[in-house]
């Protein structure tokens, strides 16, 4: 995808005033990569979570990350693509398959705002395995599916094949693509490219490198969802809806977080 996208005008600039370096994160790592993925159809949906909800499920060497004194929690469906490591190609029966995440935004010590994984979706057994033993990532196996009607809908359909947690949401995509501008809500949620993972009692954090998501606004059509109650996060009210068509991400490892057992 370009990096040349113009940011999405009118969009209103509030909670930049936290003295967090947001940008930063977005620059390419030093370093070779681990791994590349291609992501397509991602669909964002995020709703606000009191932040006492979340505090209990997040480790306490992290900082809840707020926009305006705001907590989110975020579901994420999505496909991969030509996912491989950096030292072989990708295998088509075993590179390919959709995923769902649940997060919500986190910082470590006013620096590195990332995402923390409740959990993730995969519609791959071996991926699951590998994700969970290499990056201590809560993955879960899953019955999925992704269309596309003609329409322009989006329409994602899973169901965790152990407890039958699920995610059945139908999006549309509205508003011409851009890059979020940055001290906006819109990129606060979608612009994330730090990962943090608690592997063996430790901290860990792990980055990505990719161009600029090309944001659309989207509408909800359906949301029938157990992922986030599966998770103990409460959620009311209609979500705030983003999509995007795609991006080619670099995968670099984790590293130890100082003091973060």
């Amino acid at each position: 995808m370009s990096s040349q996208l113009e940011p999405r005008a009118g969009s209103r600039t509030v909670g930049a005033s936290d003295g967090i370096d947001r940008l930063a994160p977005t620059r390419r790592p030093h370093g070779h990569p681990v791994g590349y993925q291609k992501w397509r159809a991602l669909s964002f949906l995020h709703w606000q979570v009191p932040a006492s909800a979340l505090r209990p499920l997040v480790p306490a060497a992290l900082a809840l990350d707020d926009f305006d004194g705001r907590c989110f929690v975020g579901v994420v469906p999505f496909t991969m693509r030509d996912v491989r490591p950096a030292w072989a190609p990708s295998v088509p029966s075993l590179s390919r398959f959709h995923e769902t995440n649940v997060r919500t935004y986190v910082h470590l010590d006013g620096r590195d705002p990332g995402v923390w994984f409740f959990s993730l979706e995969a519609a791959n057994r071996l991926a699951v395995w590998l994700a969970r033993r290499g990056w201590g990532l809560p993955y879960h196996h899953a019955r999925m599916s992704l269309s596309a009607p003609a329409d322009g809908r989006k329409v994602y359909a899973s169901t965790r094949r152990a407890g039958g947690a699920i995610c059945n949401v139908t999006t549309l995509p509205l508003a011409t693509p851009a890059a979020a501008r940055p001290g906006t809500l819109e990129h606060f949620l979608v612009e994330r490219y730090v990962l943090y993972a608690a592997r063996r009692g430790r901290l860990y954090r792990g980055r990505i490198h990719h161009a600029p998501y090309p944001v659309q606004k989207a509408e909800v059509l359906a949301c029938e969802e157990t992922l986030l109650a599966a998770a103990g996060i409460p959620r009311a009210g209609d979500p705030i809806v983003h999509y995007v068509r795609g991006v080619d991400v670099e995968i670099f490892g984790l590293q130890a977080v100082a003091g973060g057992g």
